[in-house]
């Protein structure tokens, strides 16, 4: 009796998982032009872009690379939604979209999650891609850079607010 009920939900729990197959996710990738991509913009040195690259862009950009395990729900849907909430915090294909103010925020806390808190890159990617993983080192090279970048923007940023004439920044400007 017990094991016919083993294995019945055995069977069940194989059907499921047959049946999520047929519900991929979506890998499409919005147009976007390289002028508008951080590396184009930011010219950064080449370590750094290789940096960037390999911890980053796979979440935070439109050049994911989607391993075979996308292919495979529901493994791809967890996936799908980390690669959604990464561009919706930071892409980096529309980096010259931001605001100053915004991309001088989104820098800030780049910092901070990445030198600071070392919460990024994620750990689960981590653990698959060996690549993406930072030494203290490279933590700092990256987080000089960053803030380097941030200084220029802020400069920038100031600069055009004083030549506005109000000098009072927008809700978006503000990083919101």
């Amino acid at each position: 009796m017990f094991s016919k009920k083993i294995k019945t939900f055995g069977l069940f729990i194989l059907v499921i998982l047959i049946v999520i197959q047929f519900f991929p996710i979506d890998k499409s990738v919005p147009e976007s032009s390289m002028s508008t991509d951080f590396i184009t913009a930011t010219n950064p040195p080449a370590e750094v872009a290789n940096l960037v690259k390999s911890a980053c862009y796979d979440c935070h950009s439109y050049q994911t690379k989607y391993p075979w395990y996308s292919n495979v729900a529901p493994a791809s849907w967890w996936l799908a939604d980390h690669i959604d909430d990464g561009r919706d915090e930071l892409n980096f294909s529309t980096w010259t979209d931001y605001s100053p103010k915004k991309a001088a925020h989104k820098i800030k806390e780049a910092i901070e999650l990445v030198g600071d808190e070392q919460e990024m890159p994620l750990p689960p990617y981590t653990w698959i891609h060996s690549e993406a993983r930072l030494t203290d080192k490279q933590r700092k090279t990256l987080t000089d850079w960053f803030q380097t970048i941030r200084e220029d923007i802020q400069a920038r940023a100031d600069t055009a607010l004083n030549v506005a004439g109000d000098g009072k920044p927008t809700e978006d400007e503000e990083g919101h």
